[in-house]
């Protein structure tokens, strides 16, 4: 996925969070956002091009398994091709 497509994708899935679950854009950037949930907490979320892909990452305190879940959905990188 690009990395825009990441970002649209973790705007989606994170806003429709069940209830204490559910967070919503709070910044942005070129490559990165911040979302902002229930209670204060904060997911911030990174998608970066690199050779064969993108690179996310993802980080919160409190919402570990939300964001474990989010990284789930998103297909795997492509396998390099071998060299000859």
């Amino acid at each position: 996925m690009a990395p825009e497509a990441v970002l649209a994708s973790a705007r989606e899935f994170f806003s429709r969070g069940s209830g204490i679950y559910a967070a919503f854009l709070e910044k942005q950037g070129k490559d990165w956002m911040s979302l902002r949930g229930q209670g204060g907490e904060e997911i911030v979320v990174a998608a970066t091009p690199e050779a064969g892909g993108t690179a996310v990452t993802a980080s919160s305190y409190m919402f570990d398994a939300q964001v474990a879940s989010f990284l789930s959905t998103l297909p795997p990188a492509a396998e390099p091709e071998p060299v000859a």
